[in-house]
């Protein structure tokens, strides 16, 4: 339900139930957590990229044949174990995971597509917050995401219509970072998981961490908050080490 492969220090996750639009069932939440929780464990293991098997759908959120046989699959909007929850599963991996939004991404799929770092977005990309149209309230976030990225007012015309928002329109709201062809979509990715990949990953790991948790702040804190880390991480730094690694980012920013 959940395939792993490792490249050049590259995770790629799919989620593989095209048949079903890859809905998040109970086992397919439940893989997704212990695949996380594995590339988050492997050194060789710097990036991570998450997607969806097929062309239609990247998720289409929690399976809903699955809530409508069985009524305590309700639980799985409001889990905080990273099991049941995929958000969780994927906010327990320290490293920078690009979401690379292959088709859809609807409802709980939408949440786990803003639970990503970055997302790049194949120009077949739909979003669509359709949680007022089932009946079920966002217990994974998106209610407070959304409106913080593209606006409030952006984040209720989506809320209140259901209606889907194209790859291009997201990129223009700044939901995606980019979008590309169909075909360059992994490639495209890759490529980008791989500039990351050469960023030391106790570092990184430290920058994903201070950026997410100022992000959940006022400013003034996060400010704060900045300082204090900075302040205790940059005084263990060499003035040899920047003078080495500054020479580095010359070289690299020549070739770009």
């Amino acid at each position: 339900m959940v395939l792993c492969e490792v490249s050049e220090g590259v995770a790629t996750v799919t989620l593989n139930r095209p048949e079903a639009m890859n809905a998040l069932s109970r086992d397919l939440r439940n893989r997704l957590a212990e695949v996380m929780r594995a590339v988050n464990e492997d050194d060789a293991v710097r990036a991570v990229i998450l997607t969806g098997a097929g062309e239609r759908a990247f998720t289409a959120g929690l399976d809903l044949k699955e809530l409508g046989s069985d009524a305590s699959s309700l639980g799985a909007a409001n889990a905080t174990t990273p099991a049941d929850n995929p958000v969780k599963a994927i906010e327990q991996c320290a490293k920078p995971v690009i979401g690379a939004i292959n088709g859809v991404a609807i409802t709980g799929g939408f949440e786990v597509a803003l639970a990503c770092d970055v997302l790049v977005a194949s120009s077949n990309a739909r979003f669509a917050d359709t949680h007022a149209r089932v009946g079920i309230v966002p217990g994974w976030g998106l209610s407070q995401k959304l409106s913080r990225m593209i606006g409030i007012g952006r984040a209720k015309e989506m809320a209140f219509t259901g209606n889907f928002l194209d790859a291009r329109t997201a990129y223009e709201w700044g939901l995606v970072n980019h979008v590309v062809e169909p075909g360059q979509l992994m490639p495209f990715c890759e490529k980008l998981a791989r500039d990351m990949a050469s960023i030391d990953p106790q570092f990184a790991a430290n920058y994903k961490r201070l950026i997410d948790d100022g992000f959940a702040m006022s400013f003034a804190d996060g400010m704060a908050l900045e300082a204090e880390r900075s302040t205790a991480a940059n005084s263990q730094v060499s003035a040899e080490e920047v003078e080495a690694r500054r020479a580095a980012v010359q070289e690299r920013g020549r070739g770009q």
